[in-house]
């Protein structure tokens, strides 16, 4: 009894260690810094991230930002910006989770700011894609997919399925993007239909996961990652990285951005 005990006991501390005070640390740290009213920043305005619209190149962007409000000691927010090689302005793949509270569609896929804020959070560049010849077809299957979605008419918060739910459905469908989603994407694990097994989001792995409440994720890009309750705690070895919810990584920066010369593509 007593060695189950102790087992137990270093169960719980280890949870409590990965899963509950890095989330409580955050939320804590929202509370006593959020002195700032979201509503007054421009979410118009660029940060400077992207690249000039209107050049003739193909562009394909991925940003992830903190959640407005309380959401954003546990989460972020993510979303995919491309331009075709005739465009000269972005195009935003997302879901927003209050058009479904006043009946309409989840998906929202209009022009738009491609790094703006949101809700007074500046957006961190994921992944960046530009120059390649193939990227306008790359662009349709995404554009394809955000159409094939699968919970356009619902939302959730907590497990998802959410925006991440979403950005994860449109990487598994362009694995090209090898999209790494941060640990602090709650919603990343929810597989759809009901699924218990899938491909990572990076198209790189596997993962099984039960509705997004427990789960665990083996990809070359992931690393190793653990969901207990909707919170992900991992390690990442390409580059080294702990991740943890709520504060998500530390260790190396894995921020991917591929630029492709055009003498690689001879016409």
């Amino acid at each position: 009894m007593k060695s189950l005990r102790r087992s137990f006991l270093k169960l719980m501390f280890i949870f409590f260690t990965l899963f509950i005070a890095p989330v409580g640390g955050m939320l804590l740290a929202h509370y006593v810094s959020d002195d700032v009213e979201w509503h007054h920043f421009n979410r118009r305005k660029s940060t400077q991230q992207a690249p000039d619209a209107n050049s003739d190149e193909a562009v394909i962007q991925v940003y992830a930002a903190r959640a407005a409000r309380w959401r954003g000691a546990f989460g972020v927010h993510t979303w995919i910006a491309t331009k075709r090689s005739d465009e000269k302005h972005y195009m935003r793949l997302e879901v927003i989770g209050y058009r479904v509270r006043w009946g309409g569609e989840a998906v929202r896929v209009r022009r738009g700011v491609p790094d703006a804020m949101w809700f007074g959070n500046r957006p961190t560049l994921l992944r960046e894609i530009r120059g390649n010849p193939e990227l306008d077809e790359r662009i349709e299957r995404l554009h394809a997919a955000a159409e094939s979605y699968f919970y356009n008419n619902i939302y959730k918060v907590w497990p998802g399925p959410n925006s991440n739910t979403f950005i994860a459905h449109l990487a598994r469908q362009v694995p090209e993007l090898r999209l790494e989603l941060p640990s602090t994407a709650i919603g990343k694990d929810f597989l759809p239909q009901g699924g218990v097994m899938g491909k990572s989001p990076s198209g790189t792995g596997v993962q099984v996961s039960a509705r997004g409440y427990a789960g665990i994720l083996l990809g070359l890009e992931e690393g190793i990652e653990i969901n207990l309750m909707g919170l992900t705690a991992g390690i990442d070895l390409l580059p080294p990285a702990i991740k943890l919810p709520g504060i998500g990584r530390i260790g190396f920066n894995d921020v991917r951005r591929t630029t492709f010369d055009e003498t690689q593509y001879p016409q």
